[in-house]
């Protein structure tokens, strides 16, 4: 079996993920709000980080370096989530993906400032693109502004810093060492958060098992496209992420009777074809060096 096949292998796993996760998250939306499902989240990763880690012998390679990077990429990544958490009781799920899907974007316009690389022509039009796409699936009424969807577009924002600090942290640290605080320090952001009126829900029955594949599927998610990146290059793996849009827009027209909308897949379309054409670019430019 090639890589590449390997690669879609892992990245079906990312994309049903993903969409557990959605679906899990609105199922427990209606009983806990977005701190608390943060919180229980982390507290099922921390169990999970460390059993898988303890079990394969990568407890050593958890460090106190670079705490205060850590401290940044996590709150990033809590902020985002939190609001991710949010929109997904507001607007269609197919709404929500497509505005995900514009983070890389927003890590392209984010690189030179907090990375210091270079932002040149085609990179600045692929953002123009893909911000074209935007507002196509967005399709802003400025008199009654969505909070779902301004909450869903900030969310790809946060995701993009949260990427930023990761691409930081991947040349001195192990992705057990990444997950380890990834899980610890959001689970401290939760507490804090959930408790700071001094009322935290405790999940039902019924709940507890939405919250166990929230965390389950949260950490495999991450764990399987970064083993399809590693098989396959970005340009060949990063497209097969925008199956999640027909799957999720699928999933919401059967069981929460979501319309289909068009116009989504056409922006979506755009923002596509900008975050490939970026990929493809920058491949050729590592490529040529």
């Amino acid at each position: 079996m090639s890589d590449v096949i390997k690669a879609a292998l892992w990245m079906s796993g990312a994309i049903g993920s993903f969409t557990a996760m959605a679906i899990a998250g609105r199922a427990v939306s209606f009983e806990l709000d977005t701190f608390e499902i943060m919180m229980f989240r982390s507290f099922v990763g921390i169990v999970l980080v460390l059993s898988i880690a303890g079990t394969a012998g990568t407890l050593h390679q958890i460090t106190r370096r670079h705490l205060g990077l850590q401290a940044i990429r996590n709150l990033c990544h809590f902020t985002g989530q939190n609001l991710w958490f949010f929109a997904l009781t507001m607007i269609p799920l197919a709404q929500l993906f497509a505005l995900e899907f514009t983070s890389p974007l927003w890590v392209l316009l984010l690189s030179p400032l907090l990375l210091g690389e270079r932002l040149t022509r085609p990179k600045v039009l692929a953002a123009l693109v893909g911000f074209a796409g935007v507002l196509i699936v967005v399709r802003p009424d400025f008199n009654a502004l969505n909070i779902g969807v301004i909450c869903a577009a900030a969310s790809a924002i946060f995701f993009a810093g949260t990427a930023i600090a990761t691409r930081k942290l991947t040349r001195t640290e192990t992705i057990t060492c990444i997950l380890f605080y990834l899980t610890v320090m959001q689970a401290g952001f939760g507490i804090i958060a959930a408790g700071y009126d001094g009322d935290i829900a405790l999940p039902s029955a019924a709940s507890v098992p939405w919250l166990i594949l929230i965390g389950c599927a949260g950490l495999l998610a991450h764990f399987c496209l970064t083993t399809a990146l590693s098989l396959a290059p970005a340009s060949v793996v990063m497209p097969i992420d925008f199956v999640r849009l027909p799957v999720i827009a699928v999933i919401g027209a059967m069981f929460y009777s979501e319309a289909i909308d068009l116009w989504i897949f056409v922006g979506a379309a755009l923002i596509f074809g900008a975050n490939y054409a970026n990929i493809r670019l920058e491949n050729r430019r590592v490529t040529k060096m």
